[in-house]
């Protein structure tokens, strides 16, 4: 993303901050939600702003739409490339999103149902067999309390599919180890529960047993300056700390793949659904909104067709 856009303050810009509000108090989104529709929409309004000066968001219509797609069809990104259609999407996603904010708001503009997005290839689910995260837990030195967390991490990300912005607001006495169970809020502010395996209570447990500190963080730094003030706060670890770690045990156990704290959790999903978890558990578990989110698993972990192709395909012995 851009690091820094020039300000086009405009009847426009309003209202994209009216739909960003929109999207925090009613919505509930997270904040990095927010910052990426934000992004998306500033592009959006200094394009149209410098390219259509004569016509407001009420005079949109589908002419400027194809232009301004054509526009990010082109457009380069940070990294000197152009923007990948499922990125391209995303632009266009939220510019339909505030459209539709608008007319429920009595803005008159076009209708969003009017744009259509065009299909992208799908892309092919990432995860991690058992065997894979056995090789990654086992490669971590766990002689010192800094590899006993980062076992604990892994451990608790592959028994409760969490996501990293979850993982790292946990606090250590949110927890419950005697029932191996605890609640999150996750995205659209949906609380569910989060079951900790044996293997992830073991470590949770040892790696709080080390901790000398009061720090409220569940899991902690341990680099830097050592800042007490607000039960700990600064030395919560942060997602990309998190990301960091993944990817370094990745590469130590010489992994194919490359894999993130989202492919943990692509993981946890389809380790459930291989063992014969249904799929309405599973979208419980992992805190998706439709069922068709968690459906991408199942061409992976049909179970049933898995056991007829081995019945009755002739390459089976």
């Amino acid at each position: 993303m851009d690091n820094k856009l020039p300000v086009v303050v405009n009847a426009l810009s309003g209202l994209i901050n009216q739909f960003l509000e929109y999207l925090e108090i009613e919505k509930n989104c997270s904040k990095l939600t927010i910052r990426d529709y934000r992004h998306y929409l500033e592009i959006f309004n200094i394009w149209f702003t410098q390219n259509m000066p004569s016509m407001s968001i009420r005079n949109l219509d589908l002419a400027t739409v194809r232009k301004y797609r054509v526009y990010l069809a082109n457009r380069i990104d940070a990294k000197g490339m152009t923007l990948k259609r499922v990125t391209q999407n995303y632009y266009v996603i939220a510019l339909r999103s505030l459209l539709r904010f608008l007319i429920k708001n009595d803005h008159p503009t076009l209708e969003p149902s009017k744009i259509e997005l065009p299909k992208t290839e799908s892309r092919s689910l990432k995860f991690l067999e058992r065997e894979q995260i056995d090789r990654i837990v086992t490669s971590i030195d766990t002689s010192k309390e800094e590899g006993i967390r980062d076992r604990a991490i892994f451990e608790l990300l592959f028994s409760t599919g969490l996501r990293v912005s979850e993982l790292v607001s946990l606090n250590h006495n949110q927890i419950n180890l005697d029932r191996r169970e605890f609640g999150v809020v996750g995205k659209g502010g949906r609380a569910r529960v989060v079951f900790v395996s044996d293997r992830a209570e073991e470590w949770v447990t040892r790696y709080l047993k080390e901790r000398k500190d009061n720090f409220k963080p569940l899991f902690i730094r341990y680099s830097g300056k050592i800042i007490e003030e607000n039960g700990g706060e600064k030395m919560r670890l942060t997602a990309r700390s998190i990301e960091r770690i993944v990817k370094k045990y990745v590469r130590v156990a010489r992994l194919p793949v490359d894999a993130t704290v989202h492919t943990l959790r692509h993981s946890f999903a389809t380790d459930l659904l291989t063992n014969g978890a249904d799929l309405r558990s599973v979208q419980e578990m992992l805190g998706h909104k439709n069922i068709a989110t968690t459906q991408i698993y199942t061409h992976v972990t049909n179970k049933q067709l898995r056991d007829v192709h081995k019945s009755f395909h002739s390459g089976n012995k």
